[in-house]
């Protein structure tokens, strides 16, 4: 790996991916332990997504997850990858963040989204709708302003315990985030490795237009993605096809399901329709996986591409065994093992 890859820090996104027969609780305890298990190699960051009403995914309030990892957890830093602002009052996401960063000081990362909800049902019942996403600018700097103080939406409004609080914010690159987290100068996390070109583009332009904010004096990059590491390519391999075919399956059946044991053999194969098999390829594209040196040599040149300051990888598959033995094998890739893991240095 490359000498830019030694420098680069590693952390952790989970999803609480549910799996066949398993109850929600239990992929809810899976992160939980997977958390520990990550201060423990030495990972920077432990994070947890939002998603509402998908059978899925059991990672549905993330703040309040985040909190089970902190109070699980004694150094590694804890935060969301996302909070998806156009679901959520600025106000409210404020002091849930004030709370977070009260109880446990120097730990605690806001990472926000603006994707809107998975279906139109979804999408009402958080009283929310498709074009929510366009005020996300608007929200954001309410947000921020209220750890400040300078918010002006409601002059009148403080938010407690936030106020004065500083909480490292970072803006998930969909649509438009990578332009509006150089505008307010906060941290920049992009995830799309199926097309490399597009996405060195938006962090190009994002370092262009980065304008420093009290928050980030400088650009900073992370790229987000899917990792698998065993001890052969094929095993490596096998662990991306439970995601692949639940992916294949939300976009032919609307509904993203639990995750089914992998299988690969001709039989699997023959079951999908052509219209399935397209998305299930396409899902498989841009996934880095191998063994430990292969893996090696591809992080190195994809960081070296673009200059990342962090990885973070968002893994998923049905044998959580499996899963946690690519995490530690990625460890030892990243030259993790003794590493201190935990604080952000002063910006």
């Amino acid at each position: 790996m490359s000498s830019t890859t030694r420098t680069t820090q590693f952390s952790i996104l989970d999803r609480s991916r549910t799996r066949e027969g398993h109850p929600d609780a239990a992929a809810l305890r899976d992160t939980v332990a997977l958390a520990r298990r990550a201060e423990q190699l030495g990972y920077h960051r432990f994070w947890v997504s939002e998603h509402h009403g998908v059978p899925g995914v059991a990672g549905s309030a993330p703040t309040v997850l985040a909190a089970a990892v902190a109070a699980a957890t004694a150094t590694i830093r804890v935060g969301t990858g996302g909070v998806m602002l156009p679901n959520h009052r600025p106000l409210v996401v404020a002091e849930q963040f004030g709370v977070l960063e009260s109880l446990f000081p120097g730990r605690i990362d806001m990472g926000l989204g603006r994707s809107v909800g998975f279906t139109g049902g979804i999408r009402r019942a958080l009283g929310t709708g498709k074009d929510a996403a366009e005020d996300f600018g608007a929200q954001l700097t309410e947000l921020l302003g209220y750890f400040t103080g300078t918010q002006t939406t409601h002059p009148q409004v403080h938010a407690r315990p936030a106020e004065g609080l500083r909480v490292p914010a970072f803006v998930l690159a969909t649509g438009a985030g990578a332009r509006v987290a150089a505008e307010t100068g906060l941290a920049l996390v992009i995830g799309d490795l199926r097309d490399r070109r597009r996405m060195l583009d938006a962090i190009a332009a994002y370092r262009d237009a980065f304008r420093p904010s009290v928050l980030w004096p400088r650009p900073y990059v992370v790229i987000s993605g899917t990792v698998a590491v065993a001890a052969t390519t094929a095993q490596a391999r096998r662990l991306l096809l439970p995601e692949a075919r639940a992916l294949a399956y939300s976009r032919t059946h609307g509904v993203f399901p639990p995750l089914r044991p992998a299988d690969d053999g001709p039989a699997a194969a023959a079951a999908l329709t052509e219209r399935e098999r397209g998305f299930y390829e396409d899902a498989l594209r841009g996934q880095l996986h191998g063994t430990e040196e292969q893996v090696a040599d591809a992080l190195g040149t994809l960081i070296d591409a673009a200059a990342a300051d962090e990885v973070l990888v968002t893994t998923s598959t049905h044998d959580r065994a499996a899963l946690l033995e690519s995490y530690e094998r990625l460890a030892r890739v990243a030259g993790l093992t003794g590493r201190t893991a935990g604080r952000l240095p002063a910006a």
